[in-house]
């Protein structure tokens, strides 16, 4: 049974940076991907940022391309994700999730396995 936690949600400055983790338990096969979503109040959720396991292949939204970087420490069973230059409208729950496809964080998450909780992330000036 797969879990995962999320960390690293803080209130942070507009123009600053800040590091989430998603740190997983359970077996994980190398053949899938690890996505970042965020859901503002009211709003749908939105896909972030992904990567392949095996091949470090990286996808990201486009509210977030060049701005935001998604990396693994696999002995660690762990995905970063990075942002950086953020926004007001970056503000959201921030979850972390398994999937086959890395499709999951460009079209629409159909096949998440599982999802975490969430960490706040609030951007202020």
């Amino acid at each position: 049974q797969v879990q995962l936690l999320e960390s690293g949600g803080d209130s942070v400055q507009i123009g600053g940076s800040l590091r989430l983790s998603c740190k997983a338990s359970g077996y994980i096969d190398s053949d899938n991907c690890m996505g970042w979503f965020r859901q503002a109040p009211g709003e749908e959720r939105e896909g972030v940022a992904g990567i392949y396991i095996n091949s470090g292949e990286t996808y990201f939204g486009d509210s977030v391309l060049g701005r935001f970087n998604i990396s693994q420490d696999r002995a660690k069973n762990t995905v970063y994700l990075q942002m950086n230059s953020l926004k007001p409208e970056d503000t959201a729950k921030y979850y972390c999730a398994v999937d086959r496809s890395c499709g999951m964080v460009i079209v629409a998450p159909e096949n998440v396995k599982v999802w975490g909780q969430g960490t706040l992330v609030t951007v202020v000036t």
